[in-house]
């Protein structure tokens, strides 16, 4: 590149750069250029550029002088030109496999996406929201693959969510939560959903419970599978049985459900009702509580609940629930600062496993 008249470079070690003498006109409109830079730095454009974009082939003296003039001008980098010359775009895709009605009904998502949030305003990056039950005609993964992101979270995956191999294939991923068909090469923060599940069923088994319930998340999902297995593992170590594994998908909705299913059985010949509940999230809780109370049931006397997230609906039961708490926002700022170390070439953990804490309240 040919330096303009008047400007010496000083791009490379022993280079003597010279005060400017252009500056930015008052009188027009506009921020400082890169060449107005250049100018009152005494190096070329190309030097300039150089030190915006953080390379090392500068010698002190012009780096000191470059970044004196951008001081002095108040020179702002053009964030589209330097995006384009590095073939980065210093955005971040968050990839929710969801219905949009779940993913702004459940609480869970609020949270982890206010710590995603925090964690990336501390960043140079953006964040870009795709929620998307399926991919038919490819638009969102076709917007990750041709550029429109240099990485992405994505979280809530199930096994049939097959467009999320595209997007692993195009750009740095990291999962929230363990895929049930992903490989050791997955980077990936969750929760320890085994031990929740176990620290349910320990409750209540210490409470005096032993005809014990579960209602399950969907279990195309790794958690949901996790939670399972730790009541499961709960009972057996006290050589109890479940007394009912229903399905569930998380929702309010599949909670009334579950509900009214244990409430049928307990009709029918050699039934009976479970004296305790352990529902893998607290929308599903919150139908259950609603459900048996409404048959006239006592909580927790005749039925105790726990239930799993410890969000807002915990609060919102009659009465409190009782819940297994995962560090939701805190898997949100794990989940971008994962992904933000791989963007920037560090060399975080593949797997980041977070603790859960039982929550004592009026249902159980």
């Amino acid at each position: 590149m040919v330096d303009r008249p008047g400007a010496r470079r000083a791009g490379s070690a022993g280079d003597d750069p010279r005060p400017g003498t252009r500056v930015p006109d008052p009188e027009r409109p506009g921020r400082a250029t890169i060449e107005e830079v250049a100018d009152a730095a005494g190096v070329s454009r190309s030097t300039v550029s150089r030190v915006v974009n953080g390379s090392s082939a500068v010698s002190p003296e012009a780096l000191a002088a470059v970044q004196d003039a951008i001081a002095r001008l108040g020179y702002v980098p053009n964030r589209a030109a330097r995006s384009l010359a590095l073939r980065q775009t210093h955005a971040i895709a968050l990839v929710v496999p969801e219905d949009t009605r779940r993913f702004f009904g459940d609480p869970y998502f609020g949270a982890v996406v206010a710590g995603i949030g925090d964690r990336i305003a501390r960043s140079d990056y953006i964040l870009n929201l795709l929620i998307a039950s399926d991919d038919p005609g490819g638009r969102m993964t076709g917007f990750v693959r041709n550029g429109g992101v240099d990485g992405a979270i994505i979280l809530s995956h199930h096994t049939s969510d097959a467009f999320v191999d595209r997007i692993v294939e195009a750009v740095p991923v990291v999962f929230g939560g363990r895929r049930s068909t992903g490989g050791d090469a997955d980077f990936f923060v969750d929760v320890d959903n085994v031990a929740g599940g176990r620290q349910a069923v320990a409750h209540l088994i210490a409470t005096g419970r032993s005809r014990i319930a579960t209602v399950t998340g969907p279990l195309s999902m790794a958690g949901a599978v996790d939670r399972l297995e730790g009541f499961r593992e709960g009972l057996a170590e006290v050589g109890l049985a479940p007394f009912a594994e229903l399905s569930g998908d998380y929702s309010e909705a599949s909670g009334v459900q579950a509900a009214e299913e244990l409430l049928a059985r307990a009709g029918e010949p050699g039934g009976g009702l479970p004296d305790a509940v352990f529902a893998a999230s607290d929308l599903m809780a919150r139908g259950m509580l609603r459900t048996l109370r409404g048959a006239g049931l006592r909580i927790p006397e005749d039925v105790a609940v726990v239930g799993f997230d410890d969000s807002a609906v915990a609060l919102s039961t009659d009465p409190p629930l009782t819940t297994i708490r995962q560090p939701m926002h805190a898997q949100g700022e794990a989940l971008a600062g994962v992904l933000i170390d791989r963007l920037t070439g560090a060399a975080p953990p593949r797997r980041t496993i977070l603790g859960t804490e039982l929550v004592v309240r009026g249902s159980a």
